[in-house]
């Protein structure tokens, strides 16, 4: 991901953050709306960009997709691509590049896996990117350049292995719009208690419709994206604000403790107050 042409260029900023051999990352924060035009661009190297918040239309050869908060963009090297916001304004991304020997070498410790071009322009929110994405934002808050060293190899090898699965349909242009205002929507009130009737009421759909036409374009339920969100932030409460599991339950929107500490550890493969006490 590069930073937007001149006229843009007030709107985006790009903060690098860290580097290394054949990777490095930055902090990509856009404040661009629907008021402005999309903007195209190529990539340099090859980019893995975690959507850390808000959401864009991405645009590349294989069509049109929404990028909402959880989603992995992938973009190959020399690849031409546009961003637009025409649902909503700004965003922020943890945007990984790579040199072709760095992926070449995270290939190889995948068994069957020849190719190092990304299939796929986008990986939806999923369970289990949550992990990486509640170590993204982790690192990004302190700082911590051998953590971002670990998350690039780890970034690379889930995008790698996943976007090589059997490739979504595209989504329908016509449909990105509701559910932009959806995926926002539980973005900014995830602590509350949504249902999917109240979020279906909000952007203007039958509740079966939003059900299906979510998932499809998502790649999981409204209950599942609702979930994936309450768990980051509450990873993000242990770990970097280093508050009891009590308060990251609470915080983050679980109103029973248990149901909070069984998700946690199916997600995370461990307990919160194991996750808590790791640096």
């Amino acid at each position: 991901m590069n930073i937007a042409p001149a006229i843009h260029q007030e709107k985006v900023t790009q903060t690098d953050l860290a580097r290394g051999d054949g990777w490095s990352v930055s902090d990509v924060i856009c404040r661009c709306g629907p008021e402005d035009k999309p903007y195209e661009e190529q990539h340099g190297p090859s980019v893995i960009a975690a959507v850390l918040s808000g959401n864009f239309v991405y645009r590349s050869d294989r069509g049109s997709t929404l990028m909402a908060a959880g989603s992995l963009m992938l973009g190959n090297a020399g690849a031409c691509y546009s961003c637009g916001h025409e649902h909503g304004a700004g965003d922020r991304c943890l945007a990984f590049h790579f040199t072709p020997g760095f992926l070449e070498d995270v290939a190889g410790g995948l068994p069957g896996l020849r190719w190092i071009d990304f299939p796929q322009h986008r990986l939806p929110p999923m369970a289990t990117l949550t992990p990486l994405f509640a170590a993204a934002e982790t690192a990004l808050l302190e700082e911590d350049a051998p953590a971002l060293e670990e998350l690039a190899l780890r970034m690379a090898g889930a995008a790698l292995r996943l976007s090589h699965a059997d490739s979504p349909p595209p989504d329908r242009a016509r449909d990105i719009g509701r559910i932009a205002a959806a995926a926002r929507l539980i973005e900014e009130h995830y602590t509350e208690p949504l249902t999917i009737s109240d979020i279906a009421a909000r952007v203007g759909l039958s509740r079966y419709h939003f059900l299906r036409l979510f998932s499809a374009t998502m790649g999981m339920t409204p209950y599942q994206y609702l979930l994936n969100r309450r768990l980051r932030a509450a990873a993000r409460t242990l770990r970097a604000d280093r508050r009891s599991v009590l308060d990251a339950a609470l915080s983050s929107g679980f109103g029973d403790l248990s149901e909070f500490t069984r998700r946690f550890r199916r997600t995370f493969g461990q307990t919160p107050a194991s996750y808590r006490s790791k640096r």
